[in-house]
């Protein structure tokens, strides 16, 4: 018997930043920061990412691409993985995303892409506590999700190992 189900993500929407808490504004100008740092010498799509620890400490990251496309990195990644290799056994509260591009004003969040969102997800499942991810454009709004799961619903994950 066919059964129809929906899936719910909830969010918040911020006009400005100003409107964070000041530790949100924090990482999100420490991610906005980053951007400056990226190497996007094929896409001039700069990305940035700050990830906060329980320990206070904030690790930023930010893409790296490569002539061979595949051999790139995006901000998350290098944060999370950054920040997870220096404090290992610390909790991860938060990311912060911020882009840039040189070729057009991004005037909407740019959300994790699927790799991302599946590597973030790892780290939520293994520490069993919801990770806050903030993300925006160059200009506008910025979306606060409370978890990964609400931006990567039908996750895979080690329970189906």
């Amino acid at each position: 018997m066919k059964k129809e189900k929906k899936i719910t993500a909830s969010y918040e929407v911020y006009d400005s930043v100003s409107e964070l808490a000041k530790d949100d504004q924090t990482l999100m100008a420490k991610a906005k920061e980053a951007i400056s740092r990226a190497y996007a010498p094929y896409s001039n799509f700069h990305v940035g990412a700050a990830v906060l620890l329980a320990n206070g400490e904030i690790v930023t990251g930010n893409n790296q691409e490569n002539a061979a496309y595949p051999s790139g990195m995006c901000a998350e990644r290098v944060a999370i993985w950054s920040a997870t290799a220096q404090y290992p056994d610390t909790r991860v509260l938060k990311i912060a995303i911020a882009v840039h591009s040189a070729i057009k004003t991004i005037d909407k969040p740019v959300a994790p892409c699927g790799a991302c969102r599946q590597t973030l997800l790892e780290y939520e499942k293994k520490q069993k506590e919801a990770i806050e991810i903030y993300f925006t454009g160059e200009v506008g709004n910025i979306i606060k999700a409370h978890s990964l799961e609400d931006l990567l619903p039908f996750s895979f994950d080690q329970s189906y190992l």
